[in-house]
């Protein structure tokens, strides 16, 4: 079987779209203290489907929020700028995350049901340990597997292989995929985060979600990212092939000052939630 280069990999990713442009913009107006929940409105409203996707995110169990949200103005103002950033940019990469990911052995819907879902359990732990970054926390849940899309053709071909050297070398599945293919899903996903100019936090987390303590930017951030990826899978929130032999980092859990109860409070703190969220298919 010919090799994949990651120069083939990325020739790929470059194929990938941009972010569309009310994203970007909604992105701007987020950082632009001037701005008012009006001029977001606005700005979405130039996308229709876009405005759908954004007020159905908004409404679901994960926001808990008691009121109904009719409008984006609504949102802005009851969720906050920062969180309505968040969700945009989730509504942007919803349909992406939503494929069938067959050389990650994930169902369609399942990549974005375990996205959205560690993006969810990224913020509780954030709030949890006082990390100022609650929505960037969000955001890094969101897209930490974003490789995976633009990596699964390529994984599909040689997922035998690298089911093999898991089972075979008893290696953790990033390590087999490394060793197959000479690349992870994680190094691709950096790279799609690169192309859409998301700040270098954001790139480094998606990079070392599952190898936190090689993170120099922010290691809290990434350490974050791994522990919900980590409760995540615990939860069997979209268990595909990688959650194999994951190991979680005790070094990670350190630096967050989490130890086994917390995790344990966590998860069931976070079930009904969950459960809810199903029982209204979202």
């Amino acid at each position: 079987m010919t090799k994949v280069t990651l120069e083939s990999v990325l020739s790929r990713v470059n194929d990938l779209p941009a972010l569309p442009y009310v994203v970007v913009r909604v992105m701007e107006l987020t950082e632009d203290q001037t701005a008012t929940a009006q001029d977001i409105n606005s700005a979405l409203n130039q996308d229709q489907s876009m405005t759908a996707k954004v007020l159905k995110l908004a409404n679901s169990a994960f926001y808990g929020f008691p009121r109904r949200i009719s409008t984006v103005t609504d949102a802005t103002i009851f969720l906050g700028f920062k969180t309505v950033r968040s969700i945009v940019l989730a509504a942007a990469v919803s349909e992406m995350l939503s494929k069938e990911v067959e050389g990650y052995a994930m169902d369609q819907g399942e990549l974005w049901r375990h996205s959205q879902s560690v993006a969810i359990i990224a913020r509780a732990i954030a709030k949890k340990v006082k990390f100022p970054l609650v929505d960037i926390a969000y955001t890094a849940g969101l897209l930490h597997d974003i490789g995976k899309v633009v990596l699964n053709s390529f994984m599909a071909a040689q997922y035998k292989e690298v089911l093999q050297a898991v089972e075979e070398d008893d290696l953790p599945f990033m390590d087999a995929e490394e060793q197959v293919l000479g690349f992870t899903h994680a190094n691709v996903g950096s790279r799609i985060a690169e192309k859409w100019n998301l700040p270098g936090e954001l790139v480094e987390a998606i990079a070392y979600h599952h190898e936190p303590m090689k993170a120099t930017i922010n290691p809290k951030l990434t350490a974050i990212v791994h522990i919900a990826d980590v409760i995540c899978l615990y939860m069997g929130i979209g268990m595909g092939v990688d959650g194999l032999r994951y190991p979680v980092s005790r070094e990670a859990m350190e630096l967050l000052g989490l130890d086994e109860n917390d995790v344990e409070a966590m998860m069931s703190q976070l079930v009904d939630l969950f459960i809810e969220t199903e029982g209204n298919g979202q």
